[in-house]
């Protein structure tokens, strides 16, 4: 099907970055079995030759395992490091301020913040002197949105969503144990909380993130369930592992899950799990009713099948 592009409006992001991870490459295999003084240049070929056998002792297997990663950038590690630690609660930092937050030593975040600015990712404020980001930041966030088929697709069944249900429509993608916002699609109607694209959820206490642990088995729905903070957000919020994995297992059976102010007070979620052509979760829709226009009951009853035949319909169009 044709795909959109994502209006602006909704570009909203911050968006959380990862690394690939390298193996170490192998080190040269010690060897024994000669007594016969050897060269430090010698190769592995020949000690061989002189030896007459080579063995793989278990303690080089242990160094190695310790050995940090060497294609690890730990320059590009502290820079992104710098970024994050900028927030809602952290508009503007100080230089000692942003080495505190980082664990940085001051002169190594005065070379990191130095290169930042340098490229135009973080201003200082002429009078106060205290750091911001930019509006350049957002093009790597922009980019990803551009990229990522599945908002694309989305897009206008999100449209559809949001018009049928008259509440927001939004998709979210699993990061870790949370779930971020790519797409949202408002409507006029007053929502109590906003949630932009680029905000991050825990997966235990929302609708999305239940949806999506639904697809997960048994076993790794439970280690992320142990792994995950498990903070009472409000006093309506799940903690118990037995509890929320409860949740997780209703979804199953009803095709949705629900999240009853246990994020926010005042708004709720009801949200289904988006699946590939090899029935793996790829992310989740879910809208966000208000308990000031919705009770939960009539939100299952209304909502819950409008938002299973979203998430359905973009399942069935997403290729991979």
């Amino acid at each position: 099907m044709e795909t959109r592009r994502i209006d602006n409006r909704f570009s909203r992001i911050l968006v959380q970055y990862a690394f690939i991870v390298v193996q170490a490459l192998p080190a040269l295999v010690p060897v024994t079995g000669t007594k016969t003084r050897r060269n430090a240049n010698m190769t592995r070929q020949d000690h061989q030759e002189n030896s007459g056998e080579a063995t793989i002792s278990g303690v080089e297997s242990d160094e190695k395992a310790a050995r940090p990663d060497p294609l690890f950038n730990q320059s590009l590690e502290k820079g992104l490091e710098v970024l994050r630690a900028f927030s809602a609660v952290h508009r503007t930092l100080t230089l000692a301020e942003l080495a505190g937050l980082t664990g940085m030593t001051k002169s190594s975040a005065q070379r990191t913040v130095h290169t930042l600015e340098t490229l135009g990712y973080v201003a200082k404020h002429p009078q106060t002197r205290r750091f911001r980001l930019t509006p350049k930041v957002m093009e790597i966030g922009y980019n990803y949105l551009c990229a990522d088929a599945l908002i694309q697709v989305a897009s206008p069944y999100l449209s559809q969503l949001a018009n049928a249900s008259g509440e927001t429509a939004n998709l979210t993608e699993p990061v870790g144990l949370e779930m971020v916002y790519v797409a949202q699609l408002m409507t006029s109607k007053y929502i109590p909380v906003l949630t932009p694209v680029g905000m991050r959820i825990p997966m235990y206490c929302t609708s999305s993130g239940r949806a999506y642990l639904s697809t997960l088995p048994d076993d790794e729905v439970m280690a992320m369930l142990e792994d995950s903070a498990r903070v009472a957000r409000t006093p309506a919020t799940l903690t118990d592992v037995a509890a929320i994995f409860e949740t997780v297992v209703a979804c199953r059976k009803v095709g949705y899950a629900c999240n009853n102010e246990e994020l926010f007070l005042g708004d709720m979620g009801v949200g289904a799990a988006i699946v590939n052509s090899q029935g793996q979760a790829v992310g989740a829709v879910h809208v966000s009713p208000p308990a000031s226009r919705w009770s939960m009951a009539e939100a299952q009853k209304k909502l819950a099948p409008m938002v299973i035949e979203c998430a359905w319909a973009i399942s069935r169009s997403i290729a991979h």
